[in-house]
């Protein structure tokens, strides 16, 4: 998946909806937050037998690749608006993580 693709089609998208100006930080943060609640709350009051069992259903399956799907654009926005370089991000913190977190026996 490039990312870099993947944020120059939604930035398109917004373009030919007039909604770029409505692409700012603060409202593509705000979408982020909802969207990540509609997540949750696929799985909320399930047990984690409920849940996986959501999640090998394929009818399950497709609503949360919608609610996934939905996060992952408005974060590929965020980051696109405020010029930050995902992969380069990634990375980085990964790396912080991992001198924050080493693995057992490193």
């Amino acid at each position: 998946m490039d990312t870099r693709e993947l944020q120059a089609a939604l930035r398109a998208f917004g373009a030919a909806r007039g909604w770029l100006d409505f692409h700012n930080p603060k409202n593509l943060a705000m979408a982020l937050s909802v969207e990540a609640a509609e997540v949750v709350e696929l799985f909320q009051w399930l047990t984690p037998e409920q849940a996986r069992a959501l999640a090998d259903d394929p009818a399950g399956r497709q609503r949360i690749g919608e609610e996934v799907a939905d996060v992952l654009m408005y974060l590929l926005r965020l980051a696109d608006v405020c010029g930050v370089d995902l992969q380069a991000a990634v990375t980085d913190k990964l790396a912080r993580n991992a001198l924050k977190y080493p693995a057992p026996g490193s």
